[in-house]
């Protein structure tokens, strides 16, 4: 029956103009774009971008394995040291953050994809000093802080990092199109991992008496998580992609289960249904969905002066659905609130320091664009 629905469903969006179906909330509002767009400069293939506090400059990741440490209006900086990565599909250079202490101890994050025998594959955590001098800059002391278990494929890496307000380092490990695994607190695939800043275990993590990978989950039953921050009360939110639909927004709680594969509001990629989360009320409800699919690729909870209307607000960056999506947050509950059309696939959203929202296109020569107010 849920199918038929969905397809009478789908049938009235081609209808009306193509407007969203299946959600559990109201569409996305439509209208012109209150922000006003500039092109800043353009790379190969980014995958993430960090400020460097006090500065307009950031630190940004190109997937084939370049680092760059940008500033406004100069050529960007080759930052050396980087490690080795396996390039290749969805696989290679990642997320770059900066520890909370950064100004103090100059620490930063980074994430990669690294091979491993016979054909197999796993993401990387590390930590290193960043070191600049004049217009050269290097990672010195390279340090993994995490490594995941590796498999065949090049599938849902996923390896976005965060850092809490109390300092902890939470890190989302995707179930490398592996299903089951999701489900299995021996494996860290279809995981949000939670360590110390130096990559040991928190002794209070829900499963550290099972010692091994377990004792490093904070939760489970995920897909492929892209999106991964905290708001300004301290809860953890993330994003992931669902199969064929069914793309998420969850609020991430100690210990829970989020039910992938045994359900999700998408299907099988081969036309197989999945049933969904209302029919296993033990697993954790997405707090927002969308289907079709909008391909969510990052995420920001924004806490700047320049929109304050939007202070609080979660912005995400849709691959296929191409386009900046904003999800109004109020306490533990989310709904959709804007979609503006952005005529690009969106891998990055980034907030700078002076409150405006930056944003990374995905693919070769992609650009760096930066949003502020439309008339300011």
């Amino acid at each position: 029956m849920r199918r038929l629905a969905l397809t009478l469903l789908l049938l009235t969006a081609c209808n009306s103009g193509g407007a969203e179906v299946a959600s559990n909330s109201e569409a996305p509002a439509g209208g012109g774009r209150p922000f006003q767009v500039q092109a800043l400069g353009t790379f190969d293939e980014p995958w993430a971008m960090t400020f460097l506090p006090g500065t307009r400059q950031a630190l940004i990741t190109e997937k084939p394995g370049r680092l760059l440490l940008w500033s406004e209006g100069a050529q960007p900086i080759v930052v050396q040291g980087v490690p080795p990565v396996d390039y290749g599909g969805q696989l290679g250079l990642g997320d770059i953050v900066l520890h909370p202490g950064f100004q103090r101890n100059r620490l930063v994050y980074l994430s990669w994809s690294e091979p491993g025998p016979n054909d197999t594959r796993g993401p990387v955590v590390g930590r290193a000093r960043l070191v600049v001098e004049g217009r050269s800059a290097h990672l010195a002391g390279l340090q993994v802080v995490w490594r995941a278990q590796k498999v065949d494929g090049r599938y849902h890496h996923s390896h976005r990092i965060a850092f809490s307000p109390d300092g902890h380092l939470f890190i989302t490990s995707g179930e490398r199109m592996k299903f089951t695994p999701a489900q299995d607190l021996g494996t860290d695939l279809g995981k949000v991992i939670r360590l110390n800043d130096d990559g040991s275990v928190p002794k209070d993590n829900p499963f550290a008496s099972r010692g091994g990978v377990g004792a490093t989950i904070w939760s489970y039953g995920h897909r492929n998580l892209l999106g991964l921050a905290f708001d300004g009360e301290g809860r953890l939110w993330e994003n992931e992609m669902g199969p064929k639909g069914g793309d998420e927004v969850n609020l991430i709680e100690r210990g829970r289960n989020y039910g992938w594969p045994v359900v999700s509001n998408g299907d099988n990629y081969d036309g197989s249904p999945i049933p969904d989360h209302p029919t296993r009320p033990e697993f954790v409800q997405p707090k927002v969905w969308w289907n079709p699919s909008i391909s969510p690729s990052s995420m920001i909870v924004y806490s700047g002066s320049m929109f304050p209307a939007w202070r609080g607000s979660a912005f995400i960056g849709a691959l296929s659905g191409k386009a900046l999506i904003r999800v109004a947050l109020n306490g533990t509950e989310a709904r959709k609130a804007d979609q503006w059309d952005m005529g690009q696939r969106i891998r990055e959203v980034e907030q700078g320091p002076d409150g405006a929202i930056y944003l990374l296109e995905d693919g070769k020569n992609a650009r760096l664009l930066r949003l502020t107010p439309a008339g300011r």
